[in-house]
């Protein structure tokens, strides 16, 4: 823990207990790789034709899969999962910009 997060507990800022995070919430703090990577899918769509954009698709989703399992595997909840992996997915996917 860092010094912030001892003081921000010691005033009583956090909640006593885990909030519930929505899918809205998720994607709405996800949304400059959505737009970086739709922008991607469509420039490769456009110069290379649909077929590469469609392995990029098929990139994303195979990483997603692999990202659930092993949080899955951790004994997360299914939720947990599914924001862990996309959240994972797009993370992750920002390291190349």
């Amino acid at each position: 823990m860092t010094r912030n997060h001892i003081e921000v507990w010691h005033e009583r800022v956090l909640p006593p207990g885990p909030e519930r995070v929505r899918f809205r919430v998720v994607l709405r703090g996800s949304l400059l790789p959505i737009t970086s990577w739709t922008g991607v899918a469509c420039f490769v769509c456009f110069v290379y034709g649909p077929a590469v954009a469609i392995a990029l698709g098929g990139l994303f989703a195979l990483s997603f899969v692999v990202g659930f399992g092993l949080r899955r595997r951790a004994r997360h909840s299914v939720r947990c999962s599914v924001y862990g992996a996309l959240g994972g997915v797009l993370d992750k996917s920002m390291g190349g910009f």
